[in-house]
């Protein structure tokens, strides 16, 4: 065991114990953050405008901090914008992380250096605590590498601007540095492709043990690595050990992952954004991630099937339950008050707290009041995977509410097979089976005839990394959307079928 590894089990130790500490006593770790947050901002421009000084308890602050969404939230950052200090919180950020926006085009998400720091630090904590439940820590003598945007920063106001994967890009800690890949230039890459193919070359030859990134676009590093190789991943990479994911649902991916890899290898899930970062999984033996209660987040919860009543009912981690869809929403150190982060959760645990993503709020199917989430469409792929010779790169679902020749409208999902299933209706009808289970809803529109059984659209090889370059969103942060209530990402997918 190297000297690094033996530290690094010490360290891991003491933040675990630090972690049981907050996680064996979740409510009071809510209440201290919320009693941080509102003294802190008391004296900012938002908490005047909102009676901060007023405020002591959970239902002072529903009555006063109305929920928002960024474009609510808009003026607050123009002031910041235009030069203005003790906005949203005490000082003016240190970045601005660059999203994509809605209506208001790109959004500016303040990071201060308390909320950078809490990033960092969930970072690192999530691998100390696999470290320390495995009792694996030989991967910190390889070679690693984190699939991110370019590092390279903007400006915007006077502050650093640049997507939330760049920022981060410049908090790798020393001892890591070493071991860390690509190379800050290759990094620097803006178009993804070219990125890719540099971070091949530069890795096919290296010992790398952990690799990290979002699937769709890892996938998308590993199939390169199997052409210009000719082997699999895990025998490219020998001591290949641990893939770190976030932001989308790893199961539609993970049988063509163990495929390209050959082997099986360990997993941390993440749930990173840039307005925080949420949680991490604390358990290989457990499903779920560990929500973060002591790192400057004040967390309240609405109903996903009531988000959209007239006063939906706000509650604390006290009141959840489990097995319920909630939207998300945060007030963090940032300056983010009440913020709609637009992601639905599912609470399987309380002892401690841990969720899984259930969706978006914003990406459902509910065209016939069907409420269909992301949770419900992944899990049924993954099954009809698991029971067929399939494999899937990609896919996404959408209603198509005006058939041809007077047919019911259905739910149409698109699909790029990795491996087509020999069986290619069984493969559907598992999915078919799948969502009527989950779904009540669902079901009744089948009974009841307003709805006719789903629909596959094959897509071709590579398809879906074509639509993303067609709409300015190949590699990096962004993501498939695996849901939508509309058909425009189906009209922009039209050039890619089969």
């Amino acid at each position: 065991m190297s000297l690094k590894s033996f530290a690094a089990k010490l360290f891991a130790k003491n933040i675990v114990r630090k972690t049981a500490k907050w996680a064996n006593d979740p409510i009071q770790a809510q209440q201290k953050t919320f009693k941080h947050l509102i003294s802190a901002a008391k004296q900012t421009e938002f908490g005047k405008d909102h009676g901060f000084d007023k405020i002591k308890t959970h239902a002072d602050f529903v009555e006063k901090v109305p929920v928002r969404d960024y474009e609510e939230l808009k003026d607050y950052v123009e002031k910041i914008i235009e030069g203005n200090s003790n906005v949203l919180w005490p000082e003016r950020p240190i970045y601005f992380a660059k999203t994509s926006g809605t209506t208001s085009g790109a959004k500016y998400i303040p990071i201060t250096k308390e909320s950078i720091r809490h990033q960092v630090e969930a970072s690192r904590n999530a691998i100390l605590t696999y470290i320390h439940e495995t009792g694996k820590a030989d991967f910190v003598d390889g070679k690693m590498i984190f699939l991110q945007g370019s590092p390279v920063l903007e400006e915007k106001g006077g502050i650093k601007l640049g997507r939330l994967s760049g920022i981060s890009a410049h908090y790798v800690p020393n001892y890591l540095q070493k071991n860390r890949l690509p190379s800050w230039e290759t990094n620097c890459i803006e178009d993804w492709e070219t990125k890719v193919e540099k971070i091949v070359e530069e890795t096919k030859n290296e010992d790398m043990t952990v690799i990290a990134g979002i699937p769709s676009w890892v996938q998308m590093y590993f199939e390169k690595l199997n052409t210009i190789s000719g082997i699999k991943v895990g025998e490219l990479f020998r001591n290949f050990q641990l893939f770190i994911y976030g932001g989308v649902n790893y199961e539609p991916y993970r049988a063509k992952f163990e495929n390209l890899i050959g082997r099986k290898v360990d997993s941390i899930e993440l749930f990173p954004a840039s307005e925080g970062f949420f949680a991490y999984q604390d358990s290989q033996k457990e499903e779920g991630m560990l929500l973060l209660l002591n790192s400057g987040i004040f967390y309240e919860f609405i109903k996903a099937d009531e988000f959209f009543n007239e006063n939906p009912k706000r509650l604390t981690i006290a009141e959840v339950e489990p097995n319920i869809d909630y939207v998300m929403i945060i007030s963090t150190d940032a300056g983010l008050w009440a913020y709609n982060l637009g992601d639905t959760i599912r609470f399987i645990s309380s002892k401690p707290y841990r969720v899984v993503v259930s969706g978006r709020i914003k990406h459902f199917i509910s065209a016939f009041g069907e409420h269909v989430i992301a949770k419900e469409v992944e899990e049924a792929v993954k099954i009809a995977i698991e029971q067929t010779d399939a494999l899937v790169n990609e896919f996404t679902v959408a209603p198509q509410t005006s058939p041809e020749n007077g047919q019911l409208p259905y739910h149409e999902w698109f699909i790029e097979f990795e491996r087509i299933p020999s069986d290619l209706s069984k493969f559907s009808r598992l999915i078919e089976e799948s969502m009527q289970k989950q779904n009540s809803y669902y079901l009744d529109l089948l009974e009841g005839n307003i709805l006719q059984p789903l629909k596959i659209t094959r897509i071709k090889p590579g398809g879906f990394q074509g639509y993303m370059r067609t709409i300015g969103k190949l590699g990096g942060q962004n993501k498939v959307q695996r849901l939508s209530n509309d058909r425009k990402v189906a009209e922009g997918l039209t050039a890619f079928q089969i």
